[in-house]
């Protein structure tokens, strides 16, 4: 799939992956041989800029370039293991993440909001361990509170006839969104935290980039646009749930979303619960008298220095996944190659199956984790790469309820040859149609955005190639994000992204994302996915140069002249 590995070390450098050179004489170096179709991509390039077309066109043709001039692609090169059968061809993202291969037996996809909110429901009432939150915030409507009432149950059962208990609750929500309004999350969670402090830990991230002047200055609802706590995790002892929907009402009735079920997998439990804790005690934390403050030691998100804040906060997560990353390996060489280097033959999966219960991998998970503030890369990395690596024949389905994608990722769809559909939301289903004030131009600049990258798919003649599609359900909202990669001559997808990134500026730069890839052989599990992506884009239309002359996408001048200056703030 990428350049032969070298002599060096398996093990990458984020920083290194992160450089990107700007010598035109070193761009050759860095395009992975045995490739003639970026060979190609080059040339065409070439072709492109040296010709001189009107402005626009040579814009465009000059940050397709973008993706060549960085070596990420070459340095992200598995080293093989020659003890291990030939694997899959995205084995290169374990050398940043941790690796979790599980059956795919154990893995669900769900469909719809309802489906969520009482599969949580359940997981709650039935926990004994660990309830682990994670969200952009809380609601305060009737479905949220039946959810901290079902904590509360599961938490006074844990105490029936003995004095303590060993289940813990851990929530953790952005300090902006969950403080907005005289009742919010905060006073949502109050109750649990007076009834069962000893049990329960609500953690409140606040960016660091929010301070000072700027801090005081900006009002509610608009310092939310500074930078947020956005990772979407909901985990039940072994179980986890991944998905982009927040904990409110309409995510749990009419707002479509997506969502994965991982069932009795307690190493990626383990990792979720100790990333959430990680974030945790870099955050403020929820006192009884609805005060805040930071733990011991830790230096203050928007008191303390920005720098040391930020560095001891990579520390402490980066600490978390390399962790699991070498625990993964050491697991990986216990189990495989201990019998392989004595010599003895491995188990087939009859064998295996009969000598231990867990079944043998068709499924892998590689947690992807964005963090711009703390200078962690993981997530924008790989998706560059993924999206760069699509070879000819291959197809990316890619879905965002807020198309506002960064540079970047417009240059790799532009510039490479696998074909594109992306799904986003039509005007009607924008979580911000009909607000009030300033917000109620939001769909609006959104459709400003898209008439902009489709006028450049035009421009460059590959309305073939890339098209997209607007999503639209009478009643409900869209908020689904993700990708789907099908690789040339499949019919059904072999990796998929799911979690809380939208693709756009703010998910890569300003907040806290996580999403995981799962990679499949399992061709039931692969159909799943397929079918989950067949029902999102079932409820579309294909855009055309006549979508834009509707009434109902008609952007104000205002609107069109603003956009340009806050669209790296949504």
């Amino acid at each position: 799939m990428v350049a032969p590995p070298g002599n060096g070390s398996s093990e990458v450098s984020m920083a290194a992956a992160a450089e990107a050179p700007v010598l035109w004489r070193r761009l050759l170096d860095y395009l992975p041989r045995g490739r003639p179709a970026l060979a190609a991509l080059f040339g065409r390039l070439s072709d492109r800029l040296s010709r001189g077309r009107e402005r626009r066109a040579r814009r465009s043709s000059w940050l397709l370039l973008a993706p060549l001039l960085s070596p990420t692609v070459s340095q992200l090169t598995a080293l093989p293991c020659y003890l291990c059968p030939e694997g899959h061809k995205f084995q290169w993202i374990r050398n940043l993440v941790p690796e979790f291969g599980i059956a795919s037996s154990h893995v669900k996809v769900l469909s719809s909001p309802t489906e969520f909110y009482e599969l949580m429901k359940g997981q709650i009432k039935i926990a004994k361990k660990r309830v682990v939150l994670a969200s952009l915030y809380l609601g305060t409507g009737p479905l949220e509170q039946e959810l901290v009432d079902c904590i509360e149950t599961t938490l006074e059962g844990s105490l029936q006839g003995r004095g303590s208990s060993s289940l813990r609750v851990s929530i953790l929500l952005d300090f902006t969104r969950g403080s907005r309004g005289q009742k919010n999350s905060r006073t949502m969670l109050l109750p649990l935290l007076r009834k069962f402090p000893e049990q329960v830990r609500v953690s409140l991230f606040h960016t660091p980039n929010l301070r000072g002047l700027l801090r005081l200055l900006i009002p509610e609802r608009f310092n939310e646009t500074i930078g947020l706590q956005h990772i979407k995790v909901y985990l039940f002892d072994d179980n986890v749930i991944l998905s982009g929907a927040n904990l409110s009402d309409s995510y749990f009735t009419n707002r479509q979303d997506r969502y994965v079920f991982l069932q009795d997998s307690p190493e990626i439990a383990d990792f979720f619960t100790e990333l959430v804790d990680a974030v945790g005690d870099v955050s403020l934390q929820l006192q009884p008298d609805d005060t805040v403050k930071v733990m011991e030691g830790m230096v203050h998100p928007y008191q303390g220095d920005k720098m040391a804040y930020c560095e001891a906060a990579n520390r402490r997560v980066m600490e978390v996944i390399n962790s699991a990353k070498n625990r993964q390996e050491l697991l990986h060489t216990q189990n495989v190659h201990s019998n392989q280097m004595a010599g003895e033959i491995p188990l087939s999966k009859d064998a295996k199956a009969a000598g231990d219960q867990r079944p043998e991998p068709d499924t892998w998970i590689y947690p992807l984790i964005q963090m711009k503030p703390f200078g962690i890369r993981i997530d924008e990395i790989v998706t560059e790469t993924l999206l760069m690596e699509a070879e000819r024949g291959a197809s990316i389905y890619l879905t965002t309820g807020y198309f506002n994608l960064t540079q970047a990722y417009m240059d790799l769809i532009l510039g490479t040859r696998a074909k594109y559909q992306i799904l986003l939301a039509s005007p009607e289903v924008n979580g911000f149609f009909g607000a009030k004030g300033v917000a109620g131009a939001i769909p609006a600049a959104y459709v400003y955005i898209e008439q902009q990258f489709f006028s450049e798919v035009c421009c460059l003649g590959q309305q073939e190639r890339i098209k997209l599609q607007e999503y639209f359900r009478s009643g409900w909202t869209f908020h689904a994000k993700g990708l789907w990669l099908y690789l040339s001559g499949s019919s059904r997808p072999c990796l998929t992204l799911i979690g809380s990134p939208n693709f756009g500026y703010r998910s890569v730069h300003r907040d806290l994302e996580a999403q995981i890839a799962i990679v499949t052989e399992n061709k039931a599990l692969q159909q799943q996915f397929h079918q989950e992506q067949e029902q999102l884009y079932l409820c579309s239309g294909t855009v055309s140069a006549s979508t834009f002359e509707q009434p109902s996408r008609y952007v104000k001048l205002w609107v069109k002249m603003v956009t340009h200056l806050i669209r790296n703030f949504f």
